[in-house]
């Protein structure tokens, strides 16, 4: 008879800083490892189409790294094989390494009855024919994209390519544009990483533990949201991923750990910042309440009228706390904060002061506050804002 694993008892606090810790925001971050180590790191940087400061993928290491060139930032995910982009939590950019973990979800494409668009005859073999004599490309160079401009009319070439993708015969090598830029795999993917080798189980029972890495400390639903797994596969595999069950106060669930990040006590500095709503630390709003005791809903999707804090609201990442939201814009060289919501007057000095580096991360030489949530912080905030300008340009 097995004797189960201890557990560990963990205050709120206890694990609201082991989550921060894992997802590098608190304690010195690798300057070093830079982007490339902040992807390894997370696992998963999802993509998005929307862009204010700038797209999500590049506020991602922005928020844990501070102002990392945005050019820099491309770079580091696409040059020289480091990533590859798949379907994860949602679309996101991978370390490469990762390629082998995802053959379960390949071969579960490969053996799927049912699409939503149809591949016209021959397509298929011709994409890749063309992918082999002149690729990379983009699915405008293999002969068009959309059939109309209905945004999910797709022409034969993109169904193609992207049945493609996600069988595993063609890989996202880099955005240009924002247009995926194809390639074979057997190009694009180190032939070390090249295979399907993994079982099913021992592909999920490595995204578990991964995922449990970067979250550092998480309920069921939390690992599985990660990589979009379903309950039942971490269920099947999560007593042999190496996590460490624990209780944590308050969260009414069981929880796993990384045995890892439960080894000493998180300390250091910690990020004041902007998030993106896509950011792995917030993007899913349960786990996000019961963290940090703050309700998020990204609203760009949300009627207007019906919008409470705005199209792209962030939130701000201050003291380990989620202290506001800034919904920003940008006119010429001004940064916009055209609704802020803060937690008390404590929190204008870190919202302003996460106004101020973005702004510089993104060459606004100015910041207009326009809308705060409670009036009588305006002007503090503003003059906050003014103050800490002024001293980043002495």
């Amino acid at each position: 008879m097995t004797t189960a694993p201890p557990t560990t008892d963990l205050s709120a606090d206890e694990a609201r800083r082991i989550v921060l810790r894992a997802q590098g925001f608190l304690g010195t971050p690798d300057r070093r490892a830079g982007v490339r180590g902040v992807l390894r790191h997370l696992g998963a940087v999802q993509l998005d189409t929307i862009s204010v400061l700038a797209r999500s993928h590049e506020l991602i290491p922005y928020a844990r790294l501070g102002a990392v060139g945005r050019k820099k930032v491309e770079k580091a995910y696409w040059t020289d094989t480091h990533a590859f982009e798949y379907w994860s939590h949602a679309a996101c950019i991978l370390p490469i390494e990762e390629w082998p973990h995802f053959a379960f979800r390949r071969r579960a494409y490969r053996s799927r009855p049912h699409w939503n668009h149809q591949l016209p005859d021959g397509t298929y073999d011709q994409v890749i024919k063309q992918l082999r004599t002149e690729g990379p490309l983009t699915a405008t160079e293999l002969g068009g994209a959309k059939k109309t401009s209905e945004w999910w009319d797709w022409s034969g070439t993109k169904v193609a390519v992207e049945r493609a993708l996600m069988y595993g015969e063609v890989v996202c090598v880099e955005r240009r544009g924002w247009k995926r830029v194809y390639d074979l795999a057997e190009r694009a993917v180190p032939a070390e990483l090249l295979h399907d080798e993994l079982d099913d189980a021992e592909c999920l029972r490595r995204l578990v533990r991964l995922a449990g890495q970067s979250l550092g400390v998480g309920t069921r639903a939390d690992i599985a949201d990660y990589h979009r797994l379903k309950g039942e596969q971490v269920d099947a595999v999560i007593a042999d991923s190496g996590l460490v069950p624990v209780t944590v106060e308050g969260w009414g669930k069981p929880a796993w750990a990384d045995p890892a990040a439960l080894e000493t006590s998180p300390r250091g500095r910690h990020r004041t910042t902007l998030l993106s709503p896509f950011d792995s630390l917030i993007w899913e709003r349960a786990r996000t309440e019961r963290i940090f005791g703050f309700t998020h809903r990204l609203e760009a999707y949300v009627p207007r009228p019906k919008r409470v804090y705005g199209y792209f609201a962030m939130p701000v990442l201050a003291g380990g706390r989620l202290v506001g939201r800034v919904d920003p814009a940008r006119e010429g060289s001004t940064l916009v904060a055209r609704q802020v919501t803060l937690d008390g007057p404590k929190a204008v000095p870190a919202v302003a002061q996460a106004l101020v580096e973005a702004a510089s991360w993104v060459d606004c030489t100015d910041i207009r506050v326009e809308r705060v949530d409670a009036p009588d912080l305006r002007e503090p905030l503003a003059k906050e804002v003014t103050r800490a300008l002024s001293a980043t340009l002495l």
